[in-house]
């Protein structure tokens, strides 16, 4: 959608699907809410797990570049910015971070069952997952070495 987030409405978007906006206010509640549903579905994927290499950093750094690409890519990046950009208040919680949170619990696990030290989850969405977003939103460049470099910051900081 080439709108700007005022302009994208239910009757908008049910006349670039082919269906009747009834058929779009019976599902969503607001077009915020059709709007996060389709960026979360563009932006993670069901049953979707971070990689498991059997080291920390290669983990870790396998999955920021994977997220990296994938959010980077024109239309993925278009669904994260629209979603952003259609936020009028502030959320208390975010389907795309609930997930990230949960595959990042995955690998901290996975890495301290190995008796690897690790950061927190926190620090991983805080200082891996959350810049690459921030860079993506903003336009801003982001590659694999960018990706590493967030790792390696990331590293320093476990426990």
């Amino acid at each position: 959608m080439g709108e700007g987030a005022e302009r994208i409405t239910f009757p908008v978007v049910a006349e670039r699907a082919g269906v009747n906006p009834t058929t779009l206010y019976r599902r969503w509640d607001s077009v915020h809410a059709l709007l996060e549903e389709v960026a979360v579905a563009a932006l993670t994927r069901d049953g979707e797990s971070a990689p498991d290499t059997g080291s920390l950093q290669q983990d870790l750094t396998e999955w920021a570049q994977v997220i990296a690409r994938d959010i980077t890519r024109p239309h993925r990046a278009r669904y994260l910015r629209a979603m952003v950009s259609a936020r009028t208040e502030t959320v208390a919680s975010c389907p795309v971070t609930e997930k990230r949170r949960e595959q990042a619990s995955e690998v901290v696990s996975r890495a301290r069952e190995r008796g690897e030290k690790a950061p927190s989850v926190p620090q991983i969405l805080d200082h891996v997952i959350a810049p690459l977003y921030h860079h993506v939103v903003f336009a801003l460049p982001v590659d694999g070495e960018y990706a590493r470099r967030l790792v390696r910051d990331v590293l320093a900081m476990a426990e």
